[in-house]
């Protein structure tokens, strides 16, 4: 008796070549996904800083030109999140007019046995008035470090932008309250220790003296 040889059904063949396509693909962009993510971060900083988006506190090139006579309260608010530092600020407050360059100062001690960074982060209430307050020196600008037991004394250079009374959002604000963060920063651990703290962000390269007030 003769065998009928039987047809090779490639549809297994054809199925598994689609669902390992279908998966490549998957991987692929869930892949960019997370690249882009991660690339969003800083972006999404810097959007923030240039807009005043969320409240973030912008980074001026220069102080304005116009002073106006308007008043306004500056409250300072300090923490610190998983970092044995202490952080506070030397006022409580300061009253200056919109527009002109306020002065303050914050005491950043490192409190542990090791070499340590950090890195501030900063934010304004109420979050309407994020356009318009900006600095001009900041410690948040990029991370600091400090050695075992050191302290160090950073200056902030701020203004409120005169357009801030021009807005009808923030016509009844009459105080502005910038707060900080300190996190270790966790891109500099494994680093060498013992790195000094970037020029121009300490007291000693404005020549100014800690002060209570303006």
């Amino acid at each position: 008796m003769s065998t009928v040889p039987s047809k090779t059904d490639g549809s297994g063949s054809v199925q598994s070549r689609l669902n390992a396509r279908v998966a490549l693909i998957c991987l692929l962009v869930f892949s960019g996904m997370i690249g882009a993510a991660y690339a969003s971060v800083p972006l999404y900083k810097r959007f923030c800083q240039l807009t005043g988006f969320g409240g973030t506190v912008r980074q001026a090139e220069a102080a304005p030109t116009t002073v106006l006579e308007r008043p306004i309260t500056i409250r300072f608010d300090t923490n610190v999140r998983d970092l044995p530092w202490s952080f506070k600020a030397e006022q409580i407050s300061q009253t200056v007019k919109i527009g002109s360059t306020g002065l303050a100062f914050f005491k950043v001690t490192n409190t542990s046995n090791q070499t340590l960074t950090g890195r501030a982060s900063y934010n304004v209430v109420p979050a309407s008035a994020g356009p318009y307050f900006q600095k001009l020196e900041c410690f948040c600008f990029k991370s600091q470090t400090l050695k075992p037991g050191q302290a160090i004394d950073f200056p902030v250079v701020y203004f409120v932008d005169p357009k801030f009374a021009t807005d009808d959002e923030t016509q009844g604000t009459q105080e502005i309250t910038l707060s900080y963060t300190f996190f270790q920063d966790v891109d500099s651990i494994g680093k060498q220790a013992g790195l000094q703290v970037a020029p121009g962000n300490g007291s000693k390269a404005l020549g100014v003296k800690p002060s209570a007030g303006l």
